[in-house]
């Protein structure tokens, strides 16, 4: 069941991460590893805890694996140059977005980026458990 809500803990945590994700793009563009791989890891936990700060979800697995589905489009999109043929220009933020070259390692990426955020939440669920 999916329900409308406000999580304030969430929120802080988005803008967090997305500060992160701006850092990277702008600031630690000329180290690689992390430009070229930390940033899509990350990626996955912002869209997640965006999802959370706005909607209160049962099953965060389910959630976990739609993120990651959404993700896996994205990048598989890029392979069809789908933001060109939209009509972004180069450079643009939605090309930036969207992204322009597809990459199977984008792709583990993303999945690393899922595996980190449910092995927190089944820490996080094993601990309620145990309160």
């Amino acid at each position: 069941m999916i329900n409308l809500t406000f999580n304030l803990k969430y929120f802080i945590l988005t803008i967090t991460i997305f500060l992160i994700e701006v850092l990277i793009a702008t600031k630690l563009k000329d180290i690689f590893f992390v430009r070229a791989y930390l940033g899509d890891v990350i990626v996955v936990l912002l869209i997640y805890t965006f999802i959370k700060s706005f909607v209160r979800i049962e099953n965060n697995q389910k959630l976990i694996i739609g993120i990651l589905i959404f993700s896996f489009l994205v990048e598989f999109a890029q392979y069809f140059n789908i933001a060109e043929k939209i009509g972004f220009r180069e450079g643009s933020l939605m090309y930036i977005v969207i992204g322009n070259s597809f990459s199977w390692i984008d792709i583990l990426c993303y999945a690393v980026g899922g595996l980190i955020i449910s092995i927190f939440v089944k820490i996080t669920e094993s601990k309620k458990i145990l309160n």
